[in-house]
């Protein structure tokens, strides 16, 4: 008997396009054979709605266009519901296992992992105090510290303490960090609101368009290395895919390079010694543990000249999109893309 996915996309957040793409991808490479799919759509205003048509029609909107698609649907909190209620007549529909594409606020973060786990339905993914912690860069930055994860020289603050002490902030992140330094929103992802500082001036002006996406920053010395990325997947058992190098068409990985330019070089596997792979390997998955990871995670690293290997980020919901990383890095390891979701689906099940 075929199981019954909810795969929610859009969402409250500045990633509601990349979502869009992702589930697009997502949808049209479930095994069709195994499960039957109930798409459903945030949008960027919160309202939700059961898709009824092509996938082809997500990216850019297109969903909304025609409202004989849409049926407006809410996740029922009651746990003997098990799913959705179709608010057009109140029928409630179970559902087996939610795949949440939902990347950035009010999906990666927590948000919506903690309804699922209230209404009792298994989701794809990392729990919610992981989903928490990754998405926060400065919980994550500080968890990695506790354990001792080697990452850049950081420090962080909010919206309330810049505004107050702002020249303090400022100095002494440079005198802490050393120019250049990296600013970003502490919950935002794909890049979104980071910027590169070489000055003073640079990194107020960094700091002022980084709160524009969140009241709290997060400031990071720059590092000179090789940007690698590694693909993880399991729960008591995680498995690590080979690695990939991002090699950016910008000056540093931003969202224009990931997304749009799609002019950035990808080396899959990464251009390092056997031992080196093996190395990052063994910190994505020492990465994937120490932040409670569990479904699946893409975690990022710098390697640098010297053989260090930095952590740079964990991702709790990676791209799914035709470009995206994490399946290129598993369908390189030997699992395409179509069986990935399949176990993604699995071990939420399994969980």
């Amino acid at each position: 008997m075929k199981k019954k996915v909810l795969v929610l996309f859009g969402g409250v957040s500045s990633e509601h396009d990349v979502s869009l793409k992702s589930a697009s991808s997502v949808i049209k490479n479930i095994p069709d054979e195994k499960y039957d799919i109930v798409p459903m759509g945030i949008t960027k205003d919160g309202r939700c709605f059961v898709f009824n048509g092509s996938p082809d029609l997500l990216p850019d909107s297109g969903w909304l266009a025609d409202e004989s698609l849409l049926e407006p649907a809410v996740i029922s909190c009651d746990r003997s519901h098990h799913g959705i209620i179709r608010l057009s007549n109140g029928t409630v529909e179970y559902i087996d296992v939610v795949f949440p594409v939902l990347h950035g606020k009010n999906g990666e973060d927590g948000t919506m992992q903690g309804l699922l786990e209230i209404s009792g339905i298994p989701y794809v993914g990392c729990n919610t105090a992981a989903s928490a912690i990754c998405m926060d860069k400065a919980f994550t930055n500080a968890m990695a510290d506790f354990h001792g994860i080697p990452q850049a020289k950081w420090t962080a603050f909010n919206k309330y303490a810049y505004m107050g002490n702002k020249t303090a902030l400022l100095e002494g992140a440079a005198e802490k960090l050393g120019f250049p330094i990296f600013v970003k929103p502490a919950n935002a992802g794909s890049s979104v609101g980071i910027s590169k500082a070489k000055n003073i001036e640079e990194l107020a002006t960094a700091c002022e368009k980084a709160f524009e996406h969140d009241v709290k920053v997060v400031l990071e010395e720059g590092i000179v290395g090789m940007e690698v990325e590694c693909a993880v997947m399991g729960n008591s058992e995680p498995v690590a895919s080979v690695i990939g190098e991002v090699v950016p068409c910008n000056e540093f990985y931003d969202y224009d390079a990931k997304y749009l330019a799609n002019e950035s070089e990808l080396h899959i596997p990464a251009r390092l010694s056997d031992d080196m792979l093996k190395a990052v390997q063994n910190a994505a998955i020492n990465a994937y543990r120490a932040l409670g990871c569990s479904g699946f995670t893409r975690v990022d690293f710098f390697v640098c000249e010297n053989g260090d290997i930095l952590l740079n980020e964990p991702n709790t919901i990676p791209g799914f999109t035709s470009i995206s990383m994490y399946p290129k890095l598993f369908a390189a390891s030997g699992v395409p893309y179509s069986e990935l979701l399949d176990r993604l689906l699995q071990l939420a099940m399994e969980r």
